[in-house]
């Protein structure tokens, strides 16, 4: 592997590299969840799309069940297989398969190698600044605007803790 830190050349110009030039990266949480990836358009210069070439190990999720608002997301599969679970379906995608999730689509999706090989795929996204991803399993909503997480039960009415009177409206403008 390379000790370069992008394929920027010295006059700033993205020129062709091998996957495996882009540093390995990995995460995991818990026995569930877990992957390795490099994100192929970070390195290459890229930042309006987002392209991840992510390898599963055997028993893992890639992470929970999520879906965007704003961001669409497809992946293929490159070798090795997996199970999408999307929303209360499941449907067992193998290298050549592709799925696309739609921004707005209110379906859950995440993927789970159910082999005992790993899978390696690509997934490419939008790379949204604002986008909103709702996770059904918990209930969290991430606001990528800001960076923040929230519980979707805690909703609130729009006027809720408005004061609407005319006293409320005195008040404000003595701030």
């Amino acid at each position: 592997m390379s000790d370069k830190i992008s394929a920027l050349n010295a006059d700033g110009v993205s020129e062709p590299f091998a996957g495996e030039t882009a540093p390995l990266e990995a995460f995991s949480q818990g026995e569930r969840f877990g992957s390795s990836f490099r994100h192929l358009s970070s390195f290459g210069g890229g930042d309006h799309v987002g392209v991840a070439l992510e390898e599963l190990a055997p028993g893992k999720e890639s992470n929970p069940s999520h879906y965007h608002m704003l961001e669409e997301e497809h992946v293929y599969i490159l070798e090795g297989a997996l199970t999408l679970r999307l929303g209360a379906r499941a449907y067992v995608m193998k290298a050549g398969d592709y799925v696309c999730f739609p921004a707005g689509q209110k379906v859950g999706h995440s993927l789970f190698n159910h082999t005992e090989a790993a899978c390696r795929y690509l997934i490419i996204g939008e790379r949204n600044p604002s986008d909103v991803i709702v996770y059904p399993e918990s209930g969290r909503v991430g606001v990528r605007l800001t960076g923040e997480g929230y519980s979707k039960s805690a909703t609130m009415d729009y006027w809720e803790g408005i004061d609407s009177t005319a006293a409320g409206a005195r008040a404000r403008a003595q701030e």
